[in-house]
């Protein structure tokens, strides 16, 4: 599909959530890992790749959505009832999108689906009857509201009126079916116009509304987006919001085109996976952070649409760490530094040397948001000495019970109450007199959460 729309609009760092008071949205329980994806798939080809290992413990490890895109009206309720009857063994919830439209994306980089609405509702209701009759998530027709340029008024009032009865059959046919349409993403449609369209589609007999799908806005736009247009809406209790996280972890890019001349939402070649997939937001308005698009297929500059290019992936995995817990979870609520940085990773810097910041070093660490007990901090370390650092190591000493459960642009470990984030490939370097380093992380704890003591290289730091 292609996630283009308005100009680019790059996030604003800084932007903290606006957090509810309950844990999570409707939805609870965690979702079901497809077995069967194309990154599975490599990994399991190529073992002995050097970057297997990581694009394995960083992707293939989570659940992401299974695209039902072949519009195979005689076999896709098989399919459907295959996947679901997995999921439910595992007592896990699946996920499915359904990509099958007439007219689908405009005729853009993912054209094809149903020959014409007939069709489309005949494997509708073959999709519904494999659903069975336990929690299940679909994500209906990406583009389907935000993408109508290629439609004229009777073209849309047809979609909308087929989106509907789509609905009405999955709902009938399975009442604990959590079905959400496509509301685009933050940089794309004002939010009173993309809620014009969802009331048009029927959202208020759904369940809510995805946005940033196969895109890169930052979690802090979206669920500010999704506010607004909730809002719009006049807050129905029963709509909500689901993001897909899958790579915005360093946000978009900062230019359109890209360096190589790409469009900006198309494979981005310096994306982060963001927020791992979880029903436990922190956020009443949020049902969810799901991987919608997975991370390392193509959208259709570096490889055919859904094909997958392990460059990409391994890419995205840089700086990331995977949680070891599926707790009250955020992703980074700031946007990346905007300098330039490589769209493919040099090799990695050595190991941090001996060198220290003589003439002190100073910590910025800032929590930007924080919920019941979990929370999100961004850390700036500045080296005040006179001589260069090629290579750091921050040790951060909490006096509590603080775990970070995933950190981006840096590499991070823990041992009891001390944390160690290490550079990665690009942002190795603080030049003397000042230079700095900007990272995140997200993290859990009880009682009072206390800012930390610091260190650089082993020399210690004030902490501000």
């Amino acid at each position: 599909m292609t996630a283009g729309g308005a100009a680019a609009v790059l996030a604003v760092a800084g932007i903290s959530l606006t957090l509810g008071t309950a844990e999570a949205g409707t939805l609870s329980g965690s979702f079901y890992r497809n077995p069967d994806t194309s990154v599975a798939a490599w990994v399991a080809a190529n073992p002995n790749d050097s970057r297997a290992a990581r694009i394995d413990a960083v992707i293939n490890s989570q659940p992401t959505a299974k695209w039902l895109s072949n519009v195979n009206v005689s076999t896709v309720q098989n399919e459907v009832s295959t996947y679901v009857g997995a999921a439910n063994a595992r007592n896990q919830i699946p996920q499915l999108v359904i990509y099958g439209m007439p007219n689908r994306d405009c005729g853009g980089a993912s054209a094809g689906g149903a020959a014409n609405f007939t069709i489309w509702q005949q494997w509708i209701s073959n999709i519904a009857a494999g659903l069975g009759n336990r929690t299940a998530m679909i994500l209906m027709e990406p583009d389907a509201v935000a993408l109508t340029t290629c439609l004229d008024s009777n073209g849309i009032n047809d979609r909308n009126n087929n989106t509907k009865q789509a609905v009405q059959k999955i709902k009938a046919a399975n009442p604990n079916a959590k079905v959400y349409l496509d509301a685009g993403h933050s940089a794309w449609h004002a939010p009173a116009e993309i809620a014009r369209r969802l009331d048009a589609a029927g959202v208020r007999t759904t369940d809510g509304f995805y946005t940033n799908p196969s895109n890169y806005r930052i979690t802090s736009n979206e669920v500010s987006y999704g506010q607004s247009i909730l809002s719009a809406l006049g807050n129905p209790s029963n709509v909500h919001q689901v993001i897909d996280t899958a790579r915005n972890g360093n946000g978009p890019s900062p230019v359109n085109p890209q360096p190589n001349g790409w469009p900006d939402w198309c494979d981005y070649q310096n994306a982060r996976v963001g927020q791992f997939p979880t029903t436990n937001t922190g956020l009443a308005s949020v049902d969810a952070f799901v991987w919608i698009k997975p991370p390392g297929e193509a959208d259709g500059c570096a490889a055919a649409a859904g094909q997958f290019v392990p460059d990409l992936a391994y890419t995205m995995t840089q700086g990331v760490v995977v949680p070891t817990t599926q707790g009250p979870t955020q992703g980074p609520t700031s946007a990346a530094p905007s300098s330039p940085r490589p769209s493919s990773p040099p090799p990695s810097s050595a190991a941090p040397s001996s060198q220290n910041p003589i003439g002190g070093c100073t910590i910025r660490y800032d929590i930007s948001s924080q919920w019941n007990n979990g929370f999100v901090a961004n850390v700036t370390i500045v080296n005040n000495g006179s001589t260069p650092i090629n290579g750091w190591t921050l040790r951060l000493t909490f006096s509590g019970n603080q775990q970070v459960t995933s950190a981006w642009n840096v590499g991070s470990s823990q041992s009891g109450n001390v944390v160690s984030f290490t550079n990665i490939s690009w942002n190795g370097s603080l030049p003397a007199g000042g230079g700095s380093q900007t990272f995140g992380f997200q993290g859990t704890f009880s009682g009072t959460n206390a800012d930390p003591t610091g260190s650089l290289n082993g020399t210690t730091c004030t902490v501000l």
